[in-house]
C-alpha cells in the first residue's frame, strides 16, 4: 500500500474522509459522530484537521507529531505504516 500526505488534501476531502470513518470536523477540530472532539490517543489534545494523520488500514485519527507517531509504531510496529 502506498502512503499518502494529508498535508495538501483540502480540508473538504479531509473532512470526507474522517466521514467514511463514521466521524467528522467542527471549528478545525477532528469530531466523533456525536459531535465531541477526538482526542490523540498518547498526547491527550485535540486533533485538527489541519494537522491529522491516519495510517492506512487504521481507524486510529492521531495529531501529526514525532511522539505521537512513534508511540503509534511502538504500539503496533513498523508494519502498522504499510
Amino acid at each position: 500500500m502506498e502512503l499518502m500526505s494529508l498535508n495538501e488534501v483540502s480540508v473538504e476531502s479531509k473532512i470526507l474522509l474522517l466521514r467514511g470513518l463514521g466521524l467528522g470536523g467542527k471549528e478545525g477540530l477532528v469530531v466523533d459522530a456525536e459531535g465531541k472532539k477526538i482526542l490523540d490517543r498518547y498526547l491527550q489534545i485535540p486533533v485538527k484537521i489541519d494537522n491529522m494523520v491516519i495510517f492506512p488500514g487504521s481507524t486510529i485519527v492521531l495529531d501529526n507529531n514525532e511522539l505521537s507517531i512513534t508511540m503509534y509504531m511502538e504500539e503496533f510496529g513498523e508494519d502498522a505504516l504499510g
